[in-house]
């Protein structure tokens, strides 16, 4: 039972994990767009080009600029209830975008509640001010509310406790007369009670939290370039579980990855700390302490890797080589150009999981040479060469010392070759290529192939639904009003109205391809149902 309880719990870490993913791919084209835009503003950028007359006020692309580096300011000012929306969605089993209504939802009513909170106990003001007493930093405006500081946490928090209730409820049954509030309708009416709750509980529990984080966050400022590469080591060793956006989200977006006052805000989060000062015109140069969580990927990315692939490459027999080269190319080229490493990284850790632990210890030494070095090129996502040149070059070196990181390229291209090409050899690990037979890259699926240990239920009523319209074939799309399940289908002329009407329907309407089923209120858990009764017949 042990272990069954253990795989559970790292089932639903790493479900927490893939659920980061939608809002943490958001964050490339917000980067770009604050990127391009505060650079192309910046007073001093433009006067160092000569571009005044190009790019200074007034100008059309100084407004257009202007708008890219607003949309992206808003986008990461505003990640809290992305992230409680897109965790929702992640998370949830089906009728996803109820739950994201809901997570949208909750997420208002919970800081609602702490800003009601907040204005009886005096620690907000009247006229809006903030009372005495209240650290800088404790409280901030989330979208538009005056509430607690509690960045992406808080959205995450809404975000897996509504997926929870979602899952929970939305086939939720109710008595006929509150049958119209039964199913997916009902989420968003829990959900709204449970957070009024949940509000009121991180009133006095998030002071205490918000604490913790900032003296742990001091904690990790102070171990050094230890702390910098156990951050660097264990971001790469948690890739193969799914498990590293768990890890270094914190780091980025609260005050465990440091806090600083910029333009007069207390900015808490490595990437908010870069990004802040990145859209200021006041900055002169970017803080390493908050680079230091994100710049040590660049060299094992845009280097490193590519290099090990060479030494694939060059280790394959001969008569192999034209067969891997084409697929080592395109993964170095993917890992250089974009910093997705995972055809590369999932290849040796494959056949050589040792190779990867060095790779691991390897990645911990890079972030530490550019903690060392004080170079300090942020990134949005993954570090490849369109965030190398939008952050670094284009920022200036007075503001990233960038050109020390080029020295460091070269050196981690020749450790990465050589130490592989002398392991691969001495060892006979068996690359692309080595061996007779298909040459593939292997991916996170070979690496951790393992059932769902999920059984689709059997459906009685959902699959007379399926039988009396034809069978999957004749069906092509499902939905539902208030009482009646509404279907389009090829052939309305194959329906068996008199099976579904011996089955509960109350009646049956066709009109062209479209197929209404009368059930009363409680439809929308038939098509509940219905849909993930079709769902696993089509998987």
């Amino acid at each position: 039972m042990k272990n069954k309880g253990e795989s559970v719990v790292f089932a639903t870490i790493q479900k927490v994990g893939r659920s980061f993913f939608l809002p943490v791919s958001i964050l490339p084209i917000a980067g770009l767009l604050l990127g391009i835009g505060a650079s192309l503003t910046n007073q001093g950028t433009i006067e160092a080009y000569n571009l005044e007359g190009l790019l200074g006020n007034g100008t059309a692309l100084h407004v257009l600029f202007s708008i890219f580096s607003q949309v992206g300011t808003v986008i990461f000012g505003n990640l809290p209830i992305i992230f409680a929306i897109s965790v929702a969605i992640g998370m949830a089993k089906q009728e996803k975008a109820v739950a994201a209504l809901s997570a949208a939802i909750s997420f208002f009513v919970m800081h609602t509640t702490i800003n009601a909170l907040l204005k009886a106990d005096g620690s907000i003001l009247p006229d809006g001010s903030f009372g005495e007493g209240i650290l800088d930093g404790a409280l901030t405006s989330v979208v538009g509310i005056t509430s607690l500081e509690m960045g992406v946490f808080g959205g995450i928090v809404v975000g897996l406790g509504v997926a929870a209730l979602h899952n929970r409820f939305y086939k939720q049954q109710l008595p006929n007369a509150l049958s119209f509030f039964a199913g997916v309708r009902f989420v968003p009416i829990i959900s709204v009670l449970v957070y009024i709750f949940v509000g009121i509980a991180f009133y006095f529990v998030w002071p205490v939290i918000q604490s913790a984080i900032f003296s742990a966050g001091g904690l990790v400022m102070k171990s050094g370039y230890f702390g910098t590469f156990i951050f660097g080591f264990m971001e790469r060793a948690l890739i193969p579980f799914g498990l590293h956006h768990v890890f270094y989200i914190p780091f980025w977006q609260t005050g465990l990855g440091g806090t600083a006052i910029i333009d007069g805000v207390t900015v808490a989060g490595a990437q908010n700390i870069y990004f802040a000062e990145l859209a200021s015109a006041s900055t002169t140069r970017f803080s390493v302490e908050a680079c230091r969580f994100m710049t040590g990927k660049y060299p094992f990315m845009m280097a490193g890797l590519p290099a090990a692939a060479y030494a694939m490459y060059k280790t394959a027999k001969p008569e192999n080589r034209k067969l891997v080269g084409g697929l080592l190319f395109s993964a170095a080229l993917t890992s250089f150009l974009t910093g997705i490493t995972e055809p590369i990284e999932f290849t040796f850790l494959f056949v050589a999981p040792f190779l990867f632990l060095l790779h691991c210890a390897f990645a911990g030494l890079s972030f530490v040479l550019m903690h060392l070095l004080q170079i300090c090129i942020g990134t949005t996502f993954s570090c490849g060469l369109i965030d190398f040149l939008l952050y670094g070059p284009l920022q200036g070196n007075a503001k990233t010392n960038w050109l020390m990181i080029l020295p460091v390229f070269v050196g981690y291209a020749v450790l990465y070759f050589f130490v592989f090409k002398f392991l691969i050899q001495t060892f006979n690990i068996p690359t692309p290529g080595r061996e007779d037979g298909e040459a593939k890259l292997y991916t996170k699926d070979d690496f951790q192939k393992k059932s769902s240990g999920e059984n689709q239920a059997d459906d009685e009523l959902s699959d007379v639904i399926l039988t009396a319209i034809g069978g999957l074939t004749n069906l092509v799309d499902i939905d539902a009003c208030a009482t009646r399940l509404r279907l389009t289908v090829n052939d309305p002329e194959a329906v068996d109205d008199e099976l579904l009407k011996q089955h509960g329907a109350k009646g049956v309407i066709k009109k062209g391809s479209g197929l209404q089923i009368i059930y009363g209120p409680q439809v929308s858990i038939i098509k509940s149902n219905f849909e993930e009764y079709v769902e696993g017949l089509t998987v």
